[in-house]
């Protein structure tokens, strides 16, 4: 693999490239500058790569100490792009996810205000079919671009996206951009409202220096998966340099001398424990390499 391009870097350290901050290199990390040279790279490596995309980390857990295959960052402005036109917006999988709404709500475009707090580029958003109580923002897709493991391009829409979500099928391919249709609104009161919700998520979040990271998804009904923690009575727990927030129980806090160990470790007693209590069996929110 000697002659992958110049954007190709190799035993690149990610653990500051993640919002937890644990874990090894990268075999390859690799920025493509523009849509061409990520469909030639994924040509190039034929599926034969373990490929992963990373955004801003906020919900990666590095555990390997050398990470096999190819992690690619859309860092370049041509994955950056936010291009509104009337009530659809078209927009980089490496936008933040915090831009993108910002700058919807600055044009008077409702629909992906709720989501205002949520960590992450918008391509994760997509990706994860990031929501809240306030919906999902797969609600407001109106069509997805990909570049297949095999560097095939594809458009979806419809009920194309309405399998690809169900059945995890970006986990085989490289979101590059999306478009959102959204609703023309006051810009004014939807600011109001993008606020409301920033305060009432920041409230919610552990404060400190400590990295941190969401634990775990919400259940589709029921009580959100903090309370469940919360009556499990896990509020405050630790294993080894992991604990479980004071301040939010769906937030683990990572020591100086926590380890990805520790967080798997304390993942796991906490899916137990609250699976013992309620039969409920909560899915993670942290994805692990």
């Amino acid at each position: 693999m000697s002659d992958f391009p110049n954007f190709v870097r190799r035993n690149i350290p990610l653990a500051m490239l993640t919002r937890l901050q644990l874990g090894g290199t990268a075999e390859f990390f690799a920025e493509p500058p523009d849509e061409a040279a990520l469909e030639g790279l994924l040509k190039q490596c034929r599926g034969e790569k373990i490929i992963r995309v990373l955004g801003t980390g906020a919900n990666v857990l590095i555990t390997a100490e050398q990470l096999g295959g190819i992690v690619i960052a859309l860092t370049g402005p041509a994955f950056c792009d936010i291009r509104i036109d009337g009530t659809q917006i078209t927009v980089g999988a490496g936008a933040r996810l915090s831009q993108v709404i910002t700058r919807a709500v600055s044009q008077g475009l409702s629909g992906i205000e709720g989501l205002i707090g949520l960590p992450g580029t918008f391509g994760g958003a997509v990706h994860e079919n990031a929501g809240t109580n306030n919906g999902s923002i797969g609600q407001r897709i109106e069509s997805v671009s990909v570049i297949d493991l095999y560097g095939k391009p594809a458009v979806l829409s419809g009920t194309d996206l309405e399998f690809w979500f169900q059945t995890g099928q970006f986990d085989n391919a490289v979101i590059v951009s999306a478009v959102l249709q959204l609703e023309q609104d006051d810009a004014a009161e939807l600011t109001r409202r993008m606020q409301k919700h920033w305060i009432f998520r920041k409230a919610k979040q552990p404060a400190g220096e400590l990295p941190s990271a969401m634990l775990f998804k919400n259940p589709r009904s029921g009580l959100p998966a903090e309370e469940l923690i919360v009556q499990a009575g896990l509020k405050g727990t630790k294993i080894g340099g992991a604990l479980i927030s004071e301040r939010n129980a769906n937030f683990i806090l990572v020591e100086p001398e926590g380890t990805a160990n520790d967080v798997l470790r304390l993942l796991q007693f906490v899916q137990d424990e609250v699976r013992k209590l309620t039969e409920i069996e909560l899915e993670s929110a942290i994805e692990v390499w």
